[in-house]
């Protein structure tokens, strides 16, 4: 059993998981596991750099989370970035700041691992399930981009697409600085057409109709479930293997873009940092549901971070974090 720490640093948050991982049994014992919205991707799509109130709000976050990596010992970390930095013409100026605080370098990762992290971390669970038939289509909902794996085993296919709730919500909902609220039906248009471009360029590369159960991950599609579920507050475990129907998901997306940020914010599941986001992110589960033809979601709290850990665990080198 080793004891590990992934980080996972998305578009819109940045999230911790710290576990003791036997890659031999599968087993993954969760001692700690939190995240902080820094919408790190603030601007990206418009300015092609990364808003230095974003890098502080992140690296703040780091400093939180290396103090907790050093108080339950973990023996090795592995830092990924994804969508945000990786598209960042000054990324540099993260990856430094980053390896200052955690004494690790951040892996701007491509599309496709990030894809097959995902895969890895959400079907890892999964295993034995006879209620659920193979291959499954995980779809990670992400702030700058959604990823697409079909597999059942292994992974089959992969594909990152640049569609995700912050950058589909900054890219046609912010009109001077400032949230439509609610949008127009023009708005949510020019999103479902960027959405549906998105779905082409993935079925491309992955054959999304192969799928027989399709898999949803990261915090518009757990927000999404907990609505659905009628929690009066966040509830993981509840959420967690949940299995939303299409009629639920496309009611909530129609919900979320009618909506003002007031009547949103009052929802107990919502982090305050998807007020703004939801409707996009809603929107693009609605859409890729239409696509291809599922019934329900099966919602995993398992993703991505999960995945990252395995992967960590699994390594010959431990990469020590800096004391």
């Amino acid at each position: 059993m080793t004891r590990v720490a992934g980080i996972d640093c998305g578009t819109n948050s940045i999230r911790l998981l710290v576990a003791d991982c036997t890659p031999e049994t599968g087993e993954l014992i969760e001692l700690d596991r939190r995240m902080t919205i820094v919408r790190l991707g603030q601007g990206v799509d418009k300015t092609g750099r990364l808003a230095p109130e974003a890098l502080e709000r992140t690296f703040a976050a780091c400093r939180e989370y290396a103090a907790v990596i050093k108080e339950l010992g973990a023996e090795r970390v592995r830092f990924v970035a994804t969508s945000a930095s990786r598209d960042a013409e000054n990324r540099d100026d993260f990856v430094r700041g980053v390896l200052d605080i955690l004494g690790v370098e951040p892996e701007v990762i491509s599309g496709e691992q990030e894809a097959e992290f995902s895969f890895t971390g959400a079907t890892k669970a999964l295993t034995g399930r006879d209620d659920l038939a193979k291959p499954y289509l995980v779809v990670d909902i992400g702030g700058g981009s959604t990823e697409f794996v079909v597999g059942d085993d292994h992974v089959r296919a992969a594909r990152s697409v640049d569609v995700g709730c912050v950058r589909m919500t900054e890219r046609h909902l912010v009109v001077d600085g400032v949230v439509t609220d609610p949008p127009t039906g023009a708005q949510v248009a020019a999103i479902r057409a960027d959405i549906e471009a998105a779905l082409d360029l993935a079925a491309e590369s992955v054959p999304l109709g192969d799928a027989r159960t399709l898999v949803g991950l990261a915090g518009s599609v757990t927000t999404v479930a907990g609505i659905a579920l009628g929690l009066a507050e966040y509830d993981s475990r509840a959420i967690h293997h949940s299995r939303i129907p299409y009629e639920a998901v496309r009611e909530i997306s129609e919900r979320m873009l009618t909506q003002t940020h007031a009547e949103r914010a009052t929802i107990g599941v919502m982090h305050p940092g998807r007020v703004d986001v939801i409707g996009a992110g809603a929107l693009i589960l609605l859409a890729i549901m239409e696509r291809t033809g599922a019934t329900e979601v099966v919602v995993s709290e398992h993703d991505i971070l999960d995945g990252i850990a395995w992967n960590a665990a699994e390594e010959a080198e431990p990469a020590e974090p800096r004391p």
